[in-house]
């Protein structure tokens, strides 16, 4: 063996790679086949019920089922068969697309279509939809600028004070040991959406890990309950929020914050919006027209 100088390698050298030889393998086919991207496709978490239900029992991927559907949308498929290690940035949903139906696509990519698509994250589907369904204007869909800038506040509110709520009665039970495991589902936390970070228990100066956090339940439920007595009345018999002739972004939010909520475990979280009839009558109205919008498909196990 000698090097591309010709310089000899020593012997001892030249005897010690001889132990770790290069074997070249031949190509092996798989008879698994990736299905083509024919038509949209919507990554997502498991719905409620697998066997019936479309709609994801993750808020955050219904948040973007319902912006499909209320955009106009028709015919996507969705799957959740793949874990969220597979998504891109390890966070559902994705959509995958055929290449023909992105908005800068050539003519030349669409005469190449190969069938293997283009993955999108989340915040590049607004773009993605605008060049199906045409832009938005600058007022966003709201009957005027004051409208538009209240639906900001609103979010907020819904991605502030609900979205806690919502994770704490969410949260499961952890032990200590799991803790200290490296493998460890990460979602998004309680200590994300709260304006304070809390503290944890213990742990802050010791060798151990932080563990537990100080959480103020009591004004995380009451600011849950303002919240949802607040949209309710802002609601009123309107058919879309904020005295919209059309559904925006902010009834997309509001849909999947609700629904989660009338599927929650917790009582208490629920009974704040049972009780109240204007916004239980806005959700199935809303639930009814995204069902049409979204189909599952048939996978192709590996």
């Amino acid at each position: 063996m000698s090097t591309a100088l010709g310089i000899s390698l020593p012997p001892p050298l030249r005897h010690f790679f001889s132990l770790f030889p290069l074997h070249v393998h031949p190509e092996t086919h798989s008879p698994d086949k990736a299905q083509p991207v024919t038509t949209p496709t919507l990554w997502i978490h498991v719905p409620w019920s697998p066997d019936a239900d479309v709609l994801s029992s993750d808020v955050e991927c219904l948040k973007w089922q319902a912006y499909l559907a209320l955009r106009g949308l028709t015919d996507i498929a969705i799957r959740w068969d793949i874990a969220v290690d597979g998504a891109l940035d390890a966070r559902l949903p994705n959509l995958h697309v055929p290449l023909k139906t992105l908005p800068d696509a050539s003519e030349r990519v669409k005469a190449e279509e190969d069938g293997a698509g283009e993955l999108l994250p989340a915040h590049l589907i607004p773009e993605w939809v605008d060049g199906q369904v045409g832009a938005l204007d600058e007022l966003e869909g709201y009957v005027d600028a004051a409208a538009r800038d209240e639906s900001r506040a609103w979010v907020a509110l819904l991605e502030g004070n609900v979205h806690a709520a919502l994770v704490l009665a969410q949260t499961p039970s952890v032990s200590f040991i799991s803790r200290l495991s490296p493998y460890q589902h990460k979602s998004r936390q309680l200590d994300a959406v709260l304006p304070h970070p809390p503290a944890p228990l213990f742990g802050i100066s010791s060798l151990l890990p932080p563990y537990g956090t100080h959480v103020n339940t009591e004004a995380i439920e009451h600011q849950y309950r303002d919240a949802i007595a607040s949209l309710s009345e802002r609601l009123g018999t309107d058919k879309w929020f904020l005295g919209s002739s059309a559904p925006t972004a902010l009834d997309a939010l509001v849909f999947a914050y609700l629904h989660c909520i009338l599927h929650a475990k917790d009582h208490t979280l629920r009974f704040e919006v049972t009780r109240r009839v204007n916004l239980v009558a806005w959700e199935r109205r809303v639930q009814s027209q995204l069902r049409g919008t979204f189909r599952t498909i048939h996978t192709v196990s590996s």
